[in-house]
């Protein structure tokens, strides 16, 4: 509770027109929203709904909403209070929002369910210790108030915290506030500042919002109006923009989508059905200049599978059709690798780089792989592909390609996007089942798609599969959980919008910029309110100035 909110109800407690019951009832309300439970749940609830911000939701202004709605609880609070307010707001975020975790782990994985909680509740309370960590900064080094704790220091703080648990420790970028923007304005910034920079401009947004709401002089609320709009006045003057242009004629494409249930894809008694259902499938569209198929589409090694796939190529050679294909292989060092084969004329390797832990990688000491064994879990790694790899030829497009949830990192593609004109991802969201998650997934890709400026092929075992345009539009969609052949164009486009060129570093390095302004003004002025320096006693304190209880 802020000061003018505090003092407010309190001279109505004491006014002698107010009568009994409702001094009661507004003592008990101060009491109620004074209480660290209480805003702590409101956190917690407001996190919570930040997960419906993004797909299948899509309910993106909650993206401006909650992160105001934290910013307004810091108000006043300690450094301990701060940090409990932003743990359970990111607790709330990811708790709602990567639910589905249970069902990769425990379901489809076969993991001892209390394996599969922990590892849940290690997730969301690693997220929540990112924000604790922000919601201590914030209330302990930043002003107590104004325009430059609103505008700049609490968006930049939050917005280098997202950016740093995009990266360390291998990362998880699930759930940035930007990838809830693919179908507003806001996208325009895509291109130029990445998914981080719509994040950036978000977080503004909010912190404009908090400005009006908080703020106790007229100018402050001014400010606080024009931060909350102009974020989305040049989103829209620039989200037409196009910063790539076109490079050749359009390529036929077809997407085959085989739709094989998770718990049956690796049973020995199925592969010869799964074989010949994706060569069947591939022979009604072969023709098409670039036929795709998902993630580790042959259930097998490519090793031992070099009969089945030399057939396949030179019947698809013979049709002047070009096939790319997920599937698995091992190496003369029996290293083990998820990849993307191109047949087409010239075969080529795309090897996965960003691998998943606890999935595809164990990141855990030799006992603990040991006890895996013996426990009859999984333990053995894939091997990582290494970065900068080039791009996959095929059917007069040069591929970036990535595996999965490798597209979640947007940074990490760019340096091929010298050379490729046109994206695929293969994946296999079947681990997801019917939740919320692979609608993320391709709300992450069509992010992918904008940063870029180039058409994405999105190739899954039972959906999402699309073909993605270089704005994010769905250019086109196959039905989920069917057996399905989707047919499409893309056109490969060249060119290196702001983003490819520069990177997270410009959003990063704008946002330290206006970090370190914040914290030279708490320093310079202290945790005054603005408009009080010199004599704490002289000038009118802000609506949003701290209480000194909280």
């Amino acid at each position: 509770m802020t000061e003018r909110r505090s003092a407010a109800v309190t001279e109505a407690i004491r006014d002698t027109r107010v009568d009994v019951t409702s001094k009661k009832f507004l003592s008990v309300l101060l009491s109620f929203f004074s209480s660290t439970r209480v805003r702590c749940a409101i956190s917690a609830g407001a996190g919570a709904l930040v997960a419906c911000s993004f797909e299948p939701l899509n309910w993106w202004p909650l993206a401006v909403l909650c992160p105001a709605v934290l910013m307004w609880l810091w108000q006043g609070a300690t450094p301990r209070v701060g940090a409990w307010l932003g743990f359970w707001f990111n607790a709330g975020t990811f708790a709602a929002g990567t639910y589905w975790l249970y069902i990769s782990i425990h379901i489809l994985g076969e993991a001892p369910l209390w394996i599969a909680m922990a590892l849940m509740a290690a997730l969301v309370a690693i997220m929540g210790l990112y924000h604790a960590a922000l919601g201590w900064f914030v209330t302990r080094w930043l002003p107590a108030t104004g325009l430059v704790r609103w505008l700049l220091g609490v968006p930049a703080a939050w917005l280098l915290i997202e950016w740093w648990r995009g990266w360390f420790l291998s990362g998880f970028s699930w759930l940035s506030l930007g990838y809830s923007q693919t179908d507003t304005w806001l996208a325009g910034f895509a291109p130029v500042a990445g998914v981080y920079g719509i994040s950036a401009m978000l977080l503004l947004s909010a912190g404009g919002l908090t400005a009006v709401l908080c703020g106790g002089h007229w100018r402050t609320r001014v400010g606080g109006a024009l931060a909350f709009v102009a974020p989305w006045l040049v989103g829209g003057a620039i989200h037409s923009i196009d910063w790539t242009h076109v490079s050749g004629p359009p390529v036929t494409v077809a997407i085959v989508q085989g739709n094989i249930s998770q718990d049956q894809k690796w049973l020995d008694s199925n592969q010869d059905a799964i074989l010949k259902l994706y060569r069947d499938l591939t022979e009604k569209t072969l023709g098409t200049q670039l036929i795709v198929w998902p993630e580790s589409a042959v259930p097998d090694l490519i090793n031992n599978q070099v009969p089945y796939l030399s057939d396949l190529a030179r019947e698809t050679i013979s049709h002047h059709s070009a096939l790319v294909l997920g599937i698995l292989r091992e190496d003369d060092q029996e290293h083990y690798y998820n990849s993307v084969l191109s047949l087409g004329g010239k075969l080529a390797w795309y090897d996965k780089d960003h691998l998943v832990p606890f999935a595809e990688f164990f990141p855990v000491p030799g006992f603990v792989r040991s006890w895996l064994r013996l426990m009859s879990l999984p333990y053995s790694d894939f091997t990582r592909g290494g970065k900068n790899q080039p791009p996959l030829p095929a059917a007069g497009l040069q591929l970036g390609a990535t595996v999965c949830y490798e597209d979640a990192y947007g940074s990490a593609m760019l340096g091929v996007l010298r050379e490729a004109n046109a994206l695929v991802n293969v994946t296999n969201d079947a681990w997801f089942a019917h939740s919320t998650a692979r609608y993320q997934h391709f709300q992450i890709a069509r992010m992918r798609a904008i940063e870029a400026g180039r058409y994405m092929i999105r190739a899954a075992n039972n959906g999402v599969s699309g073909v993605i345009g270089p704005h994010g539009e769905v250019v086109a969609l196959a039905p989920e959980f069917e057996t399905y052949v989707l047919h499409s164009t893309v056109t490969p486009r060249t060119g290196l919008p702001p983003y490819a060129r520069v990177g997270n570093w410009l959003i990063v390095a704008l946002s330290t910029v206006a970090l370190a302004y914040g914290l030279w003004m708490r320093r310079s002025y202290g945790r005054r309110p603005s408009g009080q320096r010199g004599n704490p006693q002289r000038g009118r304190p802000l609506a949003g100035t701290p209480s000194a209880g909280v």
